[in-house]
């Protein structure tokens, strides 16, 4: 199973569940519950810092703390349900642009084959 979640980092805050164009910067290998779940760091495309961030080494130069602070957020953020802390893979290193279109390559492939009825959907909800 590929999985992956999106972490805006505009200067604006977005409602939860906002659909918006964004330009994807890198991403973050979490393993939760000993199963990899890709953190896809991205800007909004309109957002007034998007034409100064082009790959997750202009984050951490433009925006020094961003991504430690995600990844600190993920790692602790199940730890109020009595879950241990989450892990990160590479090192704990955040991942460039090229690699996070990987894996959202990857990701919409496996759900194509998911939605064409080509992979097993085991419990998941395919609305078929």
């Amino acid at each position: 199973r590929v999985l992956f979640r999106s972490v805006e980092i505009g200067s604006e805050a977005l409602a939860s569940g906002t659909v918006e164009p964004v330009k994807v910067l890198g991403v973050l290998a979490m393993i939760d519950d000993g199963e990899l779940d890709w953190k896809i760091i991205g800007i909004r495309a309109s957002d007034k810092l998007a034409p100064e961030l082009n790959d997750i080494s202009c984050v951490e130069a433009k925006c020094p703390g961003i991504i430690s602070g995600i990844r600190e957020w993920f790692r602790w953020y199940k730890t109020p349900d009595g879950k241990p802390l989450n892990a990160f893979g590479y090192a704990e290193k955040a991942l460039d642009k090229k690699m996070a279109l990987e894996v959202i390559e990857e990701t919409h492939d496996a759900w194509k084959k998911l939605r064409e009825g080509k992979t097993d959907k085991g419990k998941l909800w395919t609305g078929n």
